[in-house]
């Protein structure tokens, strides 16, 4: 088995569950960890549920940070190397025999994080198990992603969504949970997050501004920010906000090449009529629309790197505007 393995593919499709899951398998006391088979009522089991097993330890970035901070990987400034995930692992296993370490968000990992996981990646300790997890094996340093064994996740199908949502407290009834799958991607997150009714009267409206011949950025901008503003006070739900509006418009380019080269239509109703009022009104310039799109992805990745918000969506909606 390998020591380090990277587990990468969308959000919200299971990459943690599965991480934890394997993290039991391996630590089992009723199962032998070769049949990757736990049996989830051992106390080995519930600990690492619970999050308390002494040879488990799971970081991810906190919703206030940008970045995963590097204490929670080799400690504070007074106790560098003594504290944190990297200690962790270098400690001898206290009861499973193995030590397990999980980072989530590992797409959140700066130059700094990255070069402090080095060492453990480099030289594993005898029976560990380092698992990083993130959207795609290109966000890590090519040190970190030549020494992990890469693992791809694929999005879930719509039936097993569906299956998912109402289980989750997403949806309340089947029909909901359908219309959810159908929208989700294969991501109870993104299903989750369209299940807002304010998130999808927005999505609508943003749309359909799209769609017109020319952007009116300024408007745009305005209404945009309104509605991030009306996440909260907090920098996190608004970050999360601003990266589901970017989301929109990536989306609505990617829709708009697919239906310009004769894809055939999506189950997305809404969308793919905003997308034929924007064939319609205007001749597809495919080099500005891609340029648009690749727009939308690097605004996306400012908005982690502590961009001023107001800043990022009127210069954001103006390239758009003028591409």
């Amino acid at each position: 088995m390998a020591s380090s393995f990277l587990f990468a593919g969308p959000p919200g499709i299971g990459k943690r569950s599965f991480a934890v899951k394997f993290a039991q398998a391996l630590l089992c006391e009723k199962r032998p960890e070769e049949a990757l088979d736990p049996c989830e009522h051992c106390p080995d089991c519930i600990q690492v549920i619970a999050g308390t097993h002494p040879d488990f330890q799971l970081v991810a970035k906190p919703d206030d940070k940008s970045f995963i901070p590097l204490e929670l990987l080799i400690g504070d400034k007074e106790h560098r190397r003594r504290e944190g995930l990297c200690h962790h692992m270098a400690l001898k296993p206290r009861a499973g025999g193995r030590k397990i370490a999980v980072v989530d968000d590992a797409d959140y990992l700066n130059a700094e994080g990255a070069n402090a996981l080095l060492k453990t990646l480099e030289e594993p300790p005898p029976r560990s198990v380092l698992i990083l997890i993130g959207a795609s094996p290109a966000r890590q340093l090519p040190t970190i992603r030549s020494r992990c064994q890469l693992i791809r996740f694929q999005p879930l199908d719509a039936e097993s969504l569906a299956q998912l949502l109402p289980a989750q407290g997403i949806a309340a009834d089947a029909a909901e949970a359908l219309r959810l799958a159908r929208y989700g991607e294969g991501s109870i997150q993104r299903a989750g997050e369209l299940a807002d009714a304010e998130l999808w009267k927005f999505r609508n409206a943003f749309n359909q501004r799209l769609a017109v011949e020319r952007l009116d950025s300024v408007s745009l901008a305005r209404l945009t920010a309104k509605f991030v503003e009306e996440a909260g006070k907090d920098a996190a739900p608004r970050r999360r906000r601003l990266h589901q509006v970017i989301g929109f418009a990536a989306d609505f380019y990617h829709r708009l090449l697919r239906a310009a080269n004769g894809a055939a239509e999506t189950f997305d109703a809404e969308a793919d009529r905003f997308i034929g009022e924007a064939l319609k009104r205007q001749s597809l310039d495919v080099e500005k629309t891609i340029a648009r799109l690749e727009r939308c992805l690097d605004a996306d990745q400012q908005v982690d790197r502590n961009a001023n918000q107001s800043t990022l969506i009127e210069t954001w909606l103006d390239d758009l505007s003028g591409r």
